[in-house]
């Protein structure tokens, strides 16, 4: 085994020499599985059953639903393109397909040889006056070996009170256990003590560097045009990589590959429409969706002439098209640009936008391996803009990312599944760059360094059923990052001080930072009913993001591992136990958790953060770790519907220059953190729901004294984040009115009144401190906040 994989043959530091380590671990894990495959081919079957599973109206993937033998009492669920594929012995066979909200289909099977057995399902809430079994299978939640994950259906978030009629993905995602807000008004969420940055947000695989809309008001992701939410918090399987705390992975509509039809809305503040249908009807479709808001077109009618002078709105376009060659080969071209744009009295103007793209090809080799390559394209950018004579400038700032992947599966029989694959991105940043606008400016051109960046990864990984009741998914992944040039550093010594200046030529790698991240799950489930759970995921993030406030703006800048900033490296663990109740109707689970993160990045007190070309020589290295406990019920049937989720959790930080050494809370910490979610059909017609939410004030850093200087007061701070805001509450409600149907026509319609805070509560979003009016040696705070109560109406239609 030694010569086989050359282990004491490779020094660490050269990166050919790293990469020619990548590959030897890659031969020794591929190795150990051929070794494992070998002792399981005694139980290979030699007929396969294959196929996909499709909405019966609309041609879309069903992602995740089941296949089940009934006379084996095994099966699998479908992939995210809905493929499933069981190796079995031949027989004859009850097969039982079947979906949340959709109707089950039985079929009887005759397995003799490989056979392809494609299934439409037909949603349950279409079928009227009819009895049907609805669901995927009912103790998938218990049975299944990951933990720490959660999906969300979109009817289920379509559902919920939204905020000025726009349906939120990003703010649904706060009312699970072990993610909460970033703060009222933002759409950055913090999982188990990691801050915003350590999500990784994939819409289609491309990565999402910026989710907010209107400084966070809102999110980039419109609700018509994605098909699936998939959060993973612990337990992420080896084909994800790249950031510490989260993947957040959402998958687009495919189009309606049967008819035409057209979904919208009218709302508040903004309007949305989304266009879909057959290219060539079963074979390939498209979709087109679009949203804006519309406040901007009412301010040149506006008395103030500021505000005639003055811009602001944003908009989203998504589109996809996908066309099936064969039963073995399909592509797949999805593309997102959104932007928002401000601009104050020709003053001040901020714009801000992402574009994604992905080109996938699936490919099936045989009846039992399964692919797809993706080439993928990310790009985010912001511009900042001043107008006031000698200060007008402008202000560029980018990240750009383009990628290939690779992705397996290789169905070996039901009781054995292998996934392996690898990835490879290049990164461009550009920090930030500033020029002089018009001739009276005194500002000087000023360019931070560009930076560039190579990240590789391959991954091995297997979901192996040994018993009934023990089921495990193991696998491990090696990752690889190098920053390359062009690019200029600067080195900086033990006491973070800028000791000299380095140049590097185009191409040329001067710092790798590498390592495995090993992932593994235990499910033990003695009955049917209730399992209990293990997990334990190492995960890497070679890239990282300044936060200028606790909850991320537009501003935020990315910057990767250099040879003064390490990669972060994260160690989690997590036990959990879950079980059903009255039938399977009522589910429950609860966690616990142990997060270890090495690398954690903090900028020194009184940092300069913005254009700073010595920004490394400012941040602090240390550790952070963070625990906690999740408890969830979710009822998932019936006219009453909806979950209870609690969460008690520490988040915690050492830096030994900051806060004189002593730990201190994360901006993140929440003690605890409450969501009540229910909904109610009152009738076919009529349905209303509420959410209630709770959460710890977060940490914050408040002066505590002053003194006086030369006629000036100078505030004295406390220890870091050794105060508080007031908790966080509020309700929202909503109620949703279908119109009643015209006979013959396809016209359907509802009208969304919903009530964001309902009982008006005055939310801290900042304190504010100013000299007292009538005592000059007093100090006065004052808290602001942004929201009383908003209320919404929003018009929905489809046809």
């Amino acid at each position: 085994m030694n010569t086989l994989c050359g282990t004491g043959l490779v020094k660490d530091g050269h990166p050919h020499q790293i990469l020619k380590k990548m590959k030897i671990w890659i031969r020794c894990i591929a190795f150990a599985y051929v070794v494992l495959i070998y002792h399981a081919s005694v139980a290979q079957g030699n007929a396969v059953l294959k196929g996909n599973l499709r909405d019966a109206a609309t041609g879309e993937d069903l992602i995740g639903a089941t296949v089940y033998i009934n006379e084996l009492k095994t099966g699998t669920t479908a992939n995210v393109y809905g493929f499933y594929s069981l190796n079995l012995p031949a027989g004859n066979y009850t097969v039982r397909f079947s979906y949340t909200g959709y109707s089950t289909k039985i079929i009887e099977v005759e397995l003799d040889e490989n056979k392809v057995l494609n299934v439409e399902l037909e949603s349950a809430f279409q079928q009227l006056g009819e009895v049907v079994v609805t669901g995927e299978k009912p103790d998938e939640n218990v049975k299944q070996v990951r933990m720490s994950t959660n999906n969300l259906q979109m009817e289920t978030i379509k559902s919920l009170p939204s905020f000025m009629g726009e349906v939120d993905v990003m703010k649904s995602l706060v009312l699970l256990p072990g993610i909460s807000a970033g703060g009222e008004g933002s759409t950055g969420i913090f999982v188990r003590g990691g801050n915003v940055d350590q999500n990784l947000l994939l819409l289609d695989e491309a990565t999402v560097y910026n989710a907010s809309h209107l400084m966070g008001f809102f999110s980039v992701f419109n609700a018509d045009a994605i098909k699936d939410v998939q959060v993973y918090k612990g337990g992420i399987p080896a084909q994800y990589g790249g950031r510490l705390s989260s993947v957040v992975d959402m998958r687009m509509k495919d189009g309606n590959s049967k008819k035409f039809s057209a979904t919208g809305g009218l709302g508040s503040i903004a309007s949305r429409l989304t266009v879909e249908g057959p290219i060539q009807r079963d074979v390939s479709s498209f979709i087109v969706s679009g949203r804006r808001t519309y406040f901007d077109m009412f301010l040149p009618f506006s008395a103030d002439t500021n505000l005639r002078n003055s811009r602001l709105y944003f908009y989203d376009l998504n589109a996809k098209a996908n066309y099936r060659f064969s039963d073995k080969d399909r592509v797949f071209l999805s593309a997102y640009t959104g932007r928002d744009y401000l601009k104050i009295n020709n003053e001040f103007n901020m714009g801000w936008g992402n574009e994604t793209a992905s080109l996938r090809w699936n490919h099936i080799f045989n009846s039992r391996i399964f692919s797809n390559f993706t080439l993928i394209y990310s790009h985010y950018n912001y511009n900042l803009g001043f107008n006031y004579g000698i200060n007008s400038f402008d202000w560029f700032s980018h990240i750009r990312e383009m990628s290939f992947k690779g992705d397996f599966t290789w169905y070996f029989n039901p009781d054995f599944t292998v996934r392996f694959g690898l990835q490879n991105q290049h990164h461009r940043f550009n920090p930030g760059q500033v020029r002089g606008k018009g001739d009276q400016s005194a500002v000087n051109d000023n360019d931070m360094p560009l930076s560039y960046g190579l990240q590789h990864a391959a991954y091995l990984s297997a979901e192996h059923k040994l018993s009934e009741e023990f089921t495990m998914e193991y696998g491990v992944r090696y990752s690889l990052f190098q920053k390359m040039g062009e690019s200029t550093v600067f080195s900086v010594n033990e006491n973070y001080q800028v000791t000299d200046t380095l140049y590097y030529g185009k191409g040329e790698i001067f710092h790798s930072d590498h390592g495995p991240e090993p992932r593994l799950g235990l499910v033990y489930s003695p009955a049917a009913f209730h399992s209990f759970k293990a997990s334990y995921n190492r995960t890497r993030q070679y890239l990282q993001q300044t936060n200028i406030s606790a909850s991320g703006t537009p501003l935020d800048i990315w910057f990767p591992a250099s040879p003064n900033v390490k990669g972060q490296v994260a160690d989690q663990w997590a036990l959990g136990y879950f079980r059903n109740f009255l039938d399977n109707t009522l589910e429950s689970s609860l966690e616990v958790y142990y997060k270890d993160m090495k690398n954690q990045l903090d900028f020194r007190d009184h940092a300069n953060i913005l254009l700073n070309t010595h920004m490394e020589a400012d941040l602090r290295v240390g550790k952070a770790w963070s625990y906690g406990v999740e408890f969830m019920f979710n009822k998932t049937k019936g006219d009453f519907t909806g979950w209870f989720s609690y969460t008690w959790s520490r988040a915690w930080q050492q830096i030994d220059e900051i806060n004189q050494g002593e730990k201190y809370p994360a901006v993140f910490d929440r003690p605890h953190d409450l969501s009540l979610v229910l909904a109610y059909d009152l009738s076919p017609r009529v349905n209303v729901a509420a959410n209630w939410v709770y959460q710890s004030g977060r940490p914050v850093t408040l002066p505590v004294g002053r003194y006086e200087y030369g006629g000036v007061f100078i505030p004295v701070y406390g220890s870091r984040n050794s105060s508080r805001y007031p908790d966080y509450h509020r309700l929202d409600l909503s109620l949703t009115w279908k119109t009643r149907e015209k006979p013959g026509r396809s016209w359907q319609s509802s009208w969304d009144v919903s009530v964001y805070n309902a009982y008006m509560r005055k939310n801290a979003f900042a304190y504010s401190f100013r000299q007292s009016n009538d005592n000059i040696y007093q100090t006065d705070a004052y808290m602001i906040y942004l929201f009383s109560i908003v209320p919404s109406v929003t018009y929905n239609f489809k046809f």
